[in-house]
């Protein structure tokens, strides 16, 4: 029988268990102090991190815990697999609300409640492919950054003695405007760090989480489909469990305006064509290289009459917003590679300049109030980060199998 996290330690991390867990062992009594009996509310906690940082926190044994997520069918799936797992802790006051956290229920909830201790967002557009065009682009900085902002200023009328907000690794010179986006949100929370603590991470892909490409080819290989990616593109790895371990270490132990990230070696990078690779063999097929998507697709009725051959179409890649390779500290940033075993980190951040931010604000908000282009987008974004280095090459992931 197939087991996907036996899968991942073996043939994508590499590690039989979490980097993370030493730092944890070695934390756990400030773990403890921090978490155990405060409230907690985790903002896209139905999501493959949000929900691996939920299972990282509840064993410290928060009083409570309010999870928002959008995903109303995820959020049942969480309330399941937390209630099914041997020896899970759940606090009595968990409750999990199907709502946008930019919306006036939002709000209602929040202030009701009188604001939390612990407050965690993963509500993030986290796809390089969300810039198909301006509709797409408009609703990802919508939710990255403008939507980000409100919550803030929420947070400053009930501060919490804790603030997480999920960054990525693409903020690190981006080259797509998702990557962008989240570089702009870690000026945005640090501009209220004079208001309450607030901490980020910047992180490898997580393997085989919701909307992946590796999750992608669990799904192809279940409906008999053909498989298809990058064979240029590497990528850091990290498991699900470890993608919430980093989150909450950053949260609980973190200074104010840092930002955390794995301790990985460039050998530890993995290309796409070979995860693909090795689940076709771990489910008893060989490969069948294609030249073309459309041979894939024909070769692929094979398999319906019992064929071991199973195609596959790796090529390079194309698409718009694509980094060969990445990274998480720029050449302008000081990190601190002592402090964990497992983790660097980013220090001496300042508070970004609030009028900057604000201009920011002013300026694309003006944009989608008119017919606009991507372009223009573009441009407004690369005033603010001056290193923002926009890969464009007009193709979108969406034109691929």
């Amino acid at each position: 029988m197939f087991n996907l996290n036996q899968f991942i330690s073996k043939y994508v991390t590499k590690r039989a268990s979490s980097m993370f867990l030493p730092d944890i062992e070695e934390n756990k009594e400030q773990l403890t102090n921090k978490i155990e009996g405060k409230t907690v509310l985790v903002i896209g906690g139905a999501g493959s991190i949000g929900s691996s940082f939920i299972k990282a926190i509840l064993p410290f044994k928060p009083a409570s815990l309010v999870v928002v997520d959008i995903n109303e069918n995820a959020l049942a799936e969480l309330t399941r697999d937390l209630r099914s797992t041997k020896g899970m802790y759940v606090p009595d006051d968990y409750i999990t609300y199907p709502m946008d956290f930019a919306s006036p229920v939002f709000k209602k909830m929040f202030i009701k409640r009188g604001g939390f201790g612990i407050v965690g967002n993963f509500s993030a557009h986290k796809h390089v492919r969300s810039e198909k065009d301006i509709y797409s682009v408009e609703a990802l900085l919508q939710n990255n950054v403008l939507h980000a902002k409100q919550l803030l200023d929420l947070l400053e009328e009930f501060p919490p003695e804790e603030y997480f907000c999920v960054s990525t690794d693409k903020a690190a010179n981006p080259v797509n405007i998702m990557g962008a986006s989240k570089r702009i949100m870690e000026d945005v929370i640090f501009s209220y760090s004079d208001k309450f603590p607030v901490k980020t991470a910047r992180f490898a892909n997580v393997a085989f989480s919701n909307g992946s490409l590796p999750a992608g080819f669990l799904a192809r290989l279940q409906k008999l489909q053909p498989l298809s990616g990058p064979s240029d593109v590497k990528r850091y790895f990290v498991s699900p469990e470890e993608s919430g371990q980093i989150c909450m270490l950053a949260c609980m132990l973190g200074e104010n305006r840092e930002i955390f990230f794995p301790k990985l070696e460039e050998a530890q990078m993995m290309t796409f064509d070979a995860i693909g690779s090795a689940l076709i063999r771990e489910h008893g097929y060989e490969i069948l290289l294609c030249d073309t998507d459309e041979e894939a697709i024909e070769k692929a009725e094979d398999l319906k009459n019992g064929s071991k051959y199973y195609p596959v179409h790796y090529s390079v890649s194309d698409t718009s917003g694509e980094k060969p390779f990445e990274e998480f500290v720029t050449e302008t940033e000081t990190a601190d590679y002592v402090r964990f075993g497992s983790l660097g980190v980013i220090t001496g951040k300042e508070i970004p300049d609030r009028n900057r931010i604000n201009q920011l604000y002013a300026d694309l908000n003006a944009l989608f109030e008119k017919e606009t282009s991507k372009e223009e987008v573009v441009s407004v974004m690369k005033d603010y980060l001056p290193n923002f280095e926009h890969i464009e090459t007009g193709k979108s992931l969406d034109s691929k199998m």
